[in-house]
């Protein structure tokens, strides 16, 4: 597979939440959450916050389509103890997505997916549902709104059902939430790698946003719930 070179971004980085100890940005989508060894790839979330924050790591990441909340610790013990809340699960996180189609009322107006995910050593960077080898996941999800997208073109104006809803993550594997998506037959819109050609093409970037973020603070010990209000 050819080697992924990433576009510019012009979108800036946004800082929602910043302390002595730690910061939580707004990731836009289009940006890597770290560099490249391909010198092409050099931009990233972290390339443009060690300009100003030369101490700063990342405790996570969000997909380079991913927009929304990023934890960042500022040394290297806060750092650990971050990293900790992820191992312990004590960390709650929420995503909004829009996916293709409309999610049947069988699926309920609240859900889960349950299906294992694996590495697909045939098609790297991919990931599969494989309850055999697969590592297990889980995600919750909430119906929020089954609407209509309309596009327009030279020829015809068509009317798409898309359904909005609202993920939390269970678990946390790799691609986890799109190619839940996919599983259920309602892939991400925009989505590169989880969905048919009509679904990546009826958005500009991938769907899929972090819009919810709670902790505890490592050395307050205050319990911090952030929002980053969904951009689409």
């Amino acid at each position: 597979m050819t080697e992924f070179i990433a576009p510019p971004c012009a979108e800036q980085i946004s800082i929602l939440y910043q302390d002595e100890h730690l910061l939580l940005i707004n990731k836009p989508s289009g940006l890597l959450s770290l560099s490249g060894k391909n010198p092409l790839n050099k931009d990233s979330v972290h390339y443009r916050l060690v300009q100003d924050f030369p101490s700063a790591t990342l405790v996570h990441r969000l997909d380079f389509g991913t927009s929304g909340i990023m934890l960042v610790a500022l040394n290297k013990s806060i750092n650990g103890l971050l990293t900790k809340q992820f191992q312990d699960k004590t960390i709650d996180k929420t995503y909004h997505a829009t996916l293709h189609g409309h999610v049947s009322s069988a699926l309920a107006q609240y859900g889960e997916i349950n299906a294992a995910i694996a590495k697909d050593t045939e098609n790297f960077p991919y990931m599969k549902i494989c309850p055999d080898s697969g590592k297990q996941a889980k995600s919750e999800f909430e119906v929020l709104e089954r609407t209509m997208l309309t596009i327009v073109d030279s020829a015809s104006t068509q009317q798409i059902p898309i359904t909005k809803v609202k993920f939390t993550p269970i678990t946390g594997r790799t691609h986890q939430l799109r190619i839940h998506s996919q599983y259920i037959r309602h892939p991400i819109l925009g989505c590169d790698l989880y969905c048919n050609s009509e679904s990546h093409a009826l958005a500009s970037r991938l769907l899929l946003h972090a819009s919810y973020l709670s902790f505890t603070h490592p050395v307050t010990k205050q319990l911090m719930n952030i929002e980053c209000e969904v951009p689409f």
